[in-house]
């Protein structure tokens, strides 16, 4: 009897194999590691046809309805993180392809946030180039203490970013769609309005769940009631800001700088602006990779796996 064939896919770091034990795995299915990122539909079908077992990692390659349909000896979709809005749940469900999630934890993505929060305050990145470089001071950092941190949502993530910002002496409100006055306060922060939220910003940080009520909340005119002296992080969901609104924004000064690390097309084109604007510290979707977080992505994908397999 021949053995299930099985894919992990996106594995950038070539760590799947190694942060977690597959001999039990590889004793019942062939198991390919895939390093780089297809982002064509038909080159992704290529190469998936022989597989029974496909792990994806997070929503780098989308698992969709065309996809699915196309692959006829798909079984089982394992993926990491609890939720993946990027496979076609209905597609999957009426082929009959089972999905299986790996626990998660947040806190890289919040300790992420405040390095990139830290980062482009006081211009690491630019002055670690000049010191590279035989240069010395070339800039003067941004404040923290007395300043004013904006969250927008105030979710598992958001309550924590609000919580170590009260550490650095801030001053933090919080706005979204269902947010309440006691709900903010129970995380030290303070209600607003949507309006006020951007106007008062010192420091912007975006926490919510992409969805079709969140997608492009924060676009041109949004943007245009931040101070010039103001910063914008998301290390949310791209497409939750209007990204031609806020390169305009950063092209013209009208905002002092952003720090991102998500984006509306992952990986990031070669020539998009947000890899040179010098107002832009930016950084390839890494809020989830870390040692802990990915141990834990291949070892439940490993206990998944095994179980499917031995029913």
């Amino acid at each position: 009897m021949s053995k299930q064939k099985i894919a992990i896919l996106d594995d950038y770091q070539n760590k799947a194999l190694e942060l977690a034990d597959w001999s039990e795995v590889q004793k019942k299915a062939e198991v390919t590691v895939f390093n780089d990122h297809l982002p064509d539909p038909q080159a992704v079908i290529k190469r998936l046809l022989p597989f029974d077992i496909i792990c994806v990692m997070r929503e780098r390659t989308p698992m969709t309805a065309a996809i699915l349909e196309a692959l006829p000896n798909l079984k089982l979709i394992v993926s990491t993180g609890s939720r993946n809005a990027s496979i076609d749940v209905e597609a999957c469900e009426k082929k009959k392809i089972k999905i299986l999630h790996t626990n998660y934890f947040a806190t890289p993505t919040i300790e992420l946030t405040w390095a990139l929060i830290l980062s482009i305050a006081k211009n690491i990145t630019s002055e670690n180039a000049s010191l590279r470089t035989n240069g010395w001071q070339k800039k003067i950092g941004a404040d923290l203490h007395g300043k004013t941190l904006a969250v927008l949502g105030l979710g598992n993530i958001g309550s924590q970013i609000a919580i170590i910002a009260k550490a650095f002496g801030m001053n933090v409100i919080s706005w979204s769609q269902n947010l309440t006055a006691e709900k903010a306060q129970e995380a030290g922060t303070t209600l607003v309005t949507k309006e006020e939220l951007f106007k008062q910003a010192d420091f912007l940080t975006v926490h919510l769940v992409l969805s079709p009520r969140s997608k492009g909340l924060v676009g041109k005119n949004e943007l245009a009631l931040m101070k010039p002296t103001a910063f914008l992080i998301n290390t949310s969901r791209g497409p939750i800001i209007e990204e031609a609104a806020l390169i305009e924004a950063l092209e013209k000064s009208l905002i002092a700088g952003a720090a991102i690390d998500v984006y509306d097309q992952e990986p990031l084109q070669k020539d998009h602006p947000f890899r040179s604007l010098e107002n832009v510290l930016a950084t390839p979707h890494i809020g989830y990779v870390s040692q802990g977080l990915y141990e834990t992505f291949y070892k439940d994908s490993v206990k998944n796996i095994l179980t499917w397999l031995n029913q």
